[in-house]
């Protein structure tokens, strides 16, 4: 299960809240939230720190998401483990 909280920070900031599991068809959630946020702001981030567990499609979709800009925010050792070791 994935919770995503959205929060408008500014006028051109929006901070998306990530909590749970970023798997299966959650990954295409967030992916569409994302999508959604980068068209009504300039900055968009993600706050990682209730994130306990990426499938290899959520850890696809969080470095895609960084190669657009998308900052995160209090990512965990795990999770943070998780994206360096696929990026070798």
């Amino acid at each position: 299960m994935l919770r995503i909280s959205i929060i408008n920070e500014s006028e051109n900031r929006i901070r998306l809240n990530v909590e749970g599991w970023l798997v299966g068809p959650w990954v295409d959630e967030l992916r569409q939230q994302s999508a959604q946020a980068m068209l009504q702001a300039t900055e968009v981030t993600l706050d990682l720190e209730k994130l306990w567990f990426m499938d290899a499609l959520g850890i696809a979709l969080l470095q895609e998401l960084a190669q657009q800009e998308v900052a995160y925010l209090n990512c965990s050792t795990f999770i943070s483990q998780q994206l360096k070791e696929t990026m070798l």
